[in-house]
């Protein structure tokens, strides 16, 4: 075979070759981008899926409860004759709780979160700290009701009042605001706090000045999550002796009260069909008060951010 001959054959397997390489790489690209499609597509289901089921719900819900909600149903207490029924008192004893909760929360939550990142020496007591504090986020709200029973209720003798009740809430939510918290602080860049100590400000100067209002937004949406949490708790409430029927509202925090989520359990349990209709407009009215608490804390979370 003559030296042309096998340069012409070297350059035709080479060529050949590279048509390979070039299909290969194609049909790995085609591969890839079908994963990728695939995958889009089981996100998007999954996601429409849970949208679909929501609307449906919410429709049954003010198809079915709409014509209940009107002033009178704001100013009437609970009654054994649907047409004298009303959200009175629990929505009122909500406030109440919400109100009271969420103050001790927030503060006691970003304290604890600023003591564990800003002061706290990493050694192996603050690493169990953070872990059981990390536990508790998963306990089931019955088990902080119990708490609640035992220690707010009868040690401390606050009785069936809504400290008692708040207090209870605030221990069952505050894991999940330490958590994000910490993880919002620790976010802040740690050459922002260095420039504050270079200026000569001192640590608690920095933290005021620098990373709280760095971190507030993160640590405004987890409050946020955890407060629309406690807000649709029943359990620990009725552990601490919230009642399902009281004829006014709370004007103290060592009253009585009751909340939205036991009247409407009240009112579902109930065998008439009409009861149903009160739990659904029970059921508007609590995802009105969500809703408005949501948006106040959105727009001051945007607030800060800016």
């Amino acid at each position: 075979m003559s030296a042309e001959e096998v340069l012409i054959r070297q350059e035709r397997e080479s060529g050949s070759a590279s048509l390979s390489g070039k299909t290969k790489d194609a049909s790995r690209v085609s591969y890839r981008r079908f994963k990728n499609r695939f995958a889009h597509g089981i996100f998007l289901i999954s996601t429409l899926i849970g949208v679909v089921v929501l609307a449906l719900l919410l429709a049954d819900i003010f198809q079915t409860g709409w014509k209940w909600v009107t002033p009178s149903f704001f100013e009437k207490f609970a009654s054994r004759l649907p047409e004298n029924a009303g959200i009175k008192a629990a929505f009122w004893g909500s406030i109440w709780v919400i109100g009271v909760t969420t103050p001790l929360t927030f503060i006691l939550g970003v304290g604890t979160a600023l003591y564990l990142e800003e002061y706290a020496r990493k050694n192996a007591f603050t690493r169990f700290i953070q872990l059981n504090i990390s536990n508790l986020a998963g306990v089931p709200s019955i088990v902080f009701g119990i708490l609640g029973l035992t220690l707010f209720v009868r040690t401390l003798g606050l009785g069936k009042s809504v400290l008692a009740g708040s207090l209870t809430m605030t221990l069952l939510i505050l894991p999940v605001v330490i958590v994000a918290a910490r993880e919002a602080i620790a976010s802040v860049p740690s050459s922002l706090r260095q420039a504050s100590f270079a200026m000569g400000a001192t640590r608690w100067q920095t933290i005021r000045k620098v990373v709280l209002p760095y971190s507030l937004p993160g640590i405004l949406t987890g409050t946020i999550l955890a407060l629309s949490r406690a807000i649709g708790e029943t359990a620990p409430l009725i552990m601490v002796g919230a009642v399902t029927f009281i004829a006014y509202t709370p004007g103290y925090v060592l009253d009585s009260f009751t909340v939205m989520p036991i009247q409407i359990y009240q009112w579902i349990s109930e065998p008439k069909a009409v009861f149903h209709e009160l739990a659904a407009a029970g059921i508007i009215v609590l995802l009105a008060l969500l809703l408005t608490m949501n948006a106040v804390a959105i727009f001051l979370r945007n607030k800060f951010q800016r």
